[in-house]
């Protein structure tokens, strides 16, 4: 080997090292050994910067963006629900299948990463609400997504990246289905496997979960959607006896107040259902099918903009003794108030008809910006961010659905290519204000995709050095002589070794 073979060699070494040790960011340690070859003159500055200018990238990027879109939305959520089922006695494998083989099936056609961002909190949920151990759901479902992402070109950013590596040398990419009989035989076998083998090893652990929750009562007020699934159905058929740290404690109707509500009361469209509960359990009503916060129209606050997110505001003297609605609340704050806590006592009535006093705390939908406009004053003593995730936009979530799936027909068809295509969906989701540029830019993990780039730095130093024609010298050595079995076997295992050592990009990268 030559003199810039051996500095690529060493700068991996320490690279490797570094990674190991999780000191530094994994991204920011790979943009700084790419740094090091370009100033060694090991790589030029286009070699080094390929990775920017590469596809791949982009449409990881790109993927991102839709998978937040289905995450703001609730795209998701009726496959979760009918995934998850209720809360009956069924046998655990039965219940690791419902959860893995969806989410693997997922896993072909969004990347596993942000899959698993949106699936885990779910299952987590319906496990605490069911008496169930997460631990032993929540590791089969990461698994499951993994096995899932190699059945098609979607299903991890290592497949995007290694179609960005064919492209640049000047090699036909992957088609989107072209390694999936391989794939699905990989997936089917191994969802299988730990399916059957989960229930004997893997432990029940308990979750503080309960401990860490808010200890304090908010009320708040959904409204019953006309011809949705809890449209005259009782409280306790529509499943909303038993619910986890939140409690159904009037209906409202035709301006009466029926409390507290029987069980067998049924439900019509246009009730207004009052819960009182701690404040992650109340905001988490708003996933449920059926229901929406009876502050009507949420998502059009600040200007049409769909960034909002929720905040706790206490009450000030400025806003003591009147009601949201004769403080013009909305309009004068551009802001809606979807629950309201007041220490000490529980207040059943319709949150426009509480008199406000000094020290209640209200949760309210605003702009993002909305505490930087109403910083402590005379309205409001304290405006804090809720640690919680931002309004589910659930009338929107078709539309999501639909740019998933015209998305993936065209690259299925051919009608233009996986980076095409993927940057119009995020074109669509963006000009019909699906998903706001604030929003998509959250969504999207910039540490991957800087990974991503800089290992394409790191791929052309190796092959530019000479240090990839020696070690592929050293592998055809080592296992030449058992045929090209061999030679398959010599190169997994040395990939399987790199990605103990390396993220799956970099690996896949200098394996390459």
């Amino acid at each position: 080997m030559g003199g810039d073979a051996w500095t690529t060699l060493v700068v991996i070494t320490v690279l490797v090292v570094v990674l190991a040790l999780e000191r530094v960011p994994a991204a920011v340690a790979m943009m700084i050994a790419v740094g090091i070859l370009l100033i060694a003159g090991v790589v030029d500055e286009a070699g080094a910067l390929a990775g920017f200018a590469n596809p791949a990238p982009i449409t990881v990027a790109a993927l991102y963006v839709i998978a937040g879109a289905a995450e703001l939305t609730g795209a998701l959520t009726p496959l979760t629900r009918r995934a998850l089922g209720g809360d009956g006695e069924i046998r655990e494998r039965r219940e690791l299948t419902r959860i893995c083989v969806p989410s693997a099936a997922g896993s072909a056609l969004v990347a596993n990463t942000p899959l698993v961002a949106m699936l885990a909190p779910r299952v987590e949920e319906w496990c605490r609400q069911t008496g169930r151990s997460a631990s032993r759901y929540l590791m089969p479902l990461s698994y499951a997504t993994v096995f899932g992402g190699v059945i098609t070109v979607l299903g991890t950013s290592t497949n995007i990246t290694m179609n960005g590596l064919l492209s640049e040398a000047g090699l036909p990419p992957f088609g989107l289905f072209e390694f999936t009989p391989v794939g699905l035989a990989v997936a089917v076998l191994g969802v299988a496997l730990m399916i059957g083998i989960v229930p004997i090893t893997l432990p029940r652990r308990t979750t503080a979960i309960r401990a860490l929750s808010d200890p304090r009562e908010y009320i708040t007020e959904m409204l019953v959607n006309a011809g949705g699934p809890l449209d005259g159905v009782t409280i306790s058929a529509g499943g909303l006896r038993h619910l986890d740290g939140v409690f159904l404690s009037a209906i409202g109707r035709d301006d009466r107040i029926v409390a507290p509500a029987p069980p067998d009361a049924v439900l019509r469209g246009g009730d207004r259902l009052i819960f009182a509960g701690d404040v992650r359990r109340v905001l988490d009503l708003q996933s449920r099918p059926g229901l929406r916060f009876a502050a009507d129209q949420i998502f059009r606050i600040g200007g049409g903009s769909p960034g909002n997110r929720f905040f706790e505001a206490v009450v000030g003297s400025g806003l003591s003794g009147r009601t949201l609605r004769e403080a013009n609340f909305r309009s004068e704050h551009a802001a809606a108030v979807v629950a309201i806590h007041r220490a000490g006592e529980r207040v059943v009535e319709k949150l426009g008809e509480v008199r406000l006093r000094t020290g209640d705390v209200l949760v309210l939908v605003a702009s993002s910006d909305f505490r930087d406009r109403w910083r402590p004053n005379e309205d409001f003593l304290l405006v804090s961010p809720v640690g919680t995730a931002a309004p589910v936009r659930t009338g929107k979530a078709w539309v999501v659905q639909l740019i998933a799936g015209l998305f993936v027909a065209a690259v299925v068809t051919n009608v233009v290519g996986l980076t095409q295509a993927v940057l119009l969906a995020v074109l669509a989701l963006l000009a019909l204000r699906i998903i706001s540029i604030e929003e998509a830019r959250a969504s999207i993990d910039f540490n991957t995709v800087a990974l991503i780039a800089a290992s394409f730095g790191i791929g052309n130093a190796v092959a530019d050095s000479g240090l990839a024609d020696a070690v592929s010298r050293g592998l055809v050595d080592a296992f030449a002589a058992w045929g090209d079995l061999g030679l398959l076997f010599g190169i997994l295992l040395a990939t399987v070794i790199a990605t103990e050592l390396l993220s799956n990009n970099a690996a896949a990268v200098l394996m390459f």
